[in-house]
């Protein structure tokens, strides 16, 4: 069992909070996370994905409630979204912490009759496919807080690898997909997680009975992952209305399938584009979608931009999840086209940019979109990192530096 960034986190908030909530996509290893604690900590585990105990829950959802005793786990809990109300009801007659520990593979949040219902009641934490540091079993440290204003000289460095990136980039993070040991078999288990959510998950959710046209809407969001959203363009190349693409695009997020990154737009002053990025969550699911292999990877003359970046934001997510600083992320582009890939911002309006270069070697041109932030933002800008495909860690400026991506594996 990998380590997990999240599960300090996960003890501190049982130890104040009636009611925790595990979110993150099917396979992240969620139950593998609250199965070791339940045992250890003799809970009660029940998951909704057993018929009888779903058929209970939905049958008599107060009873199913009242009937428990003691802390519980409830795996699955999107699948049962009318317990919600008892929770809240038990909750507030017997507020002791820990009461109830949560997982869902639908962010529930998103479902506006649950959005309100236990607020002030739950903390809401969340699992991401593996991060490299946690396939390293380094799930201490947190690169993202280091990136925004940490030293970047500590620790030792790994030398970059292009074929060992690669590697990286094609198995991506859901723990079964990284132990897989051929890239026939990873894609076998892609396809069938895709399918098993689109067929299963989706129907629960929305009860659509035609689900042709989600594969092929994930098909073309894979194409456009790291770049702007862009509902009109998507329309017409989909042959869907705006109004049915945006409800199906509001499914695949709220099963972790597709994640968008806002815009950063708080200085009025500025003409910046206001759409937000698109990502898949993970690239070695980008890389099977896009039919990418190791002799496909080899043959180019360097390593895919867009499928670089989305693993770079996907690292990012991962780490933000248990950030000290409580940054959030951000992209920034102006009308005129001057762009920085992310933006990490504290909560007291301080920024750090991160411009993703999939090449081996860069220079002083590769820090233009930061120099523009660093110029416009003045005191609030931190730093400014070109994370690389070389080997060396060099600063270009006092605030200016070129990371490698072997950064985010190498041993601190």
């Amino acid at each position: 069992m990998f380590p997990r960034h999240v599960e300090p986190l996960l003890a501190e908030a049982l130890a104040d909070t009636p009611v925790v909530l595990l979110n993150g996509a099917r396979q992240t290893g969620k139950s593998t996370l609250v199965q070791a604690l339940a045992a250890r900590d003799g809970r009660r585990y029940l998951t909704l994905d057993d018929r009888v105990v779903l058929a209970a829950a939905k049958n008599d959802p107060t009873g199913f409630i009242a009937a428990l005793s003691g802390p519980v786990v409830m795996d699955e809990i999107q699948r049962a979204p009318e317990l919600f109300l008892d929770i809240k009801a038990a909750v507030d007659r017997d507020r002791t912490p820990g009461r109830f520990l949560l997982t869902g593979s639908a962010n529930v949040l998103l479902l506006s009759a649950l959005a309100d219902s236990l607020a002030g009641r739950m903390e809401t934490l969340a699992l991401w496919p593996l991060s490299r540091a946690e396939q390293s079993h380094d799930a201490v440290h947190n690169r993202a807080d280091a990136l925004f204003d940490g030293d970047l000289t500590a620790g030792p460095r790994v030398a970059y690898d292009r074929a060992q990136l690669a590697t990286i980039l094609l198995q991506g993070g859901f723990p079964e997909a990284v132990a897989r040991s051929t890239m026939r078999r990873r894609a076998s288990w892609f396809e069938s997680y895709v399918d098993t959510i689109l067929q299963r998950d989706v129907r629960d959710l929305a009860r659509l009975e035609q689900l042709t046209e989600l594969p092929n809407l994930l098909q073309m969001l894979a194409a456009r992952s790291a770049t702007l959203l862009n509902f009109a363009e998507l329309s017409r190349a989909s042959g869907l209305t705006q109004t049915t693409l945006k409800r199906y695009f509001s499914l695949l997020e709220m099963l972790f399938l597709v994640v968008r990154i806002p815009a950063w737009a708080h200085n009025p002053g500025k003409r910046l584009v206001k759409a937000p990025k698109v990502f898949l969550p993970d690239s070695g699911m980008l890389a099977w979608l896009s039919d990418m292999t190791p002799e496909k990877l080899q043959a180019l003359p360097g390593l895919p931009g867009a499928l670089v970046e989305t693993w770079v934001a996907a690292e990012l997510l991962k780490h933000l999840a248990f950030s000290h600083r409580g940054l959030s992320l951000w992209h920034y582009r102006t009308q005129t086209d001057i762009e920085v890939d992310f933006v990490l911002e504290d909560r007291q309006g301080r920024i750090t940019g991160i411009e993703v270069k999939a090449g081996a070697s860069i220079d002083g041109s590769s820090f233009k979109g930061l120099r523009h932030l660093q110029d416009t933002e003045g005191e609030r800008f931190q730093r400014g990192v070109v994370l690389y495909g070389g080997t060396e860690l060099v600063a270009f400026s006092e605030r200016l530096w070129a990371v490698p991506l072997s950064w985010w594996w190498a041993s601190v």
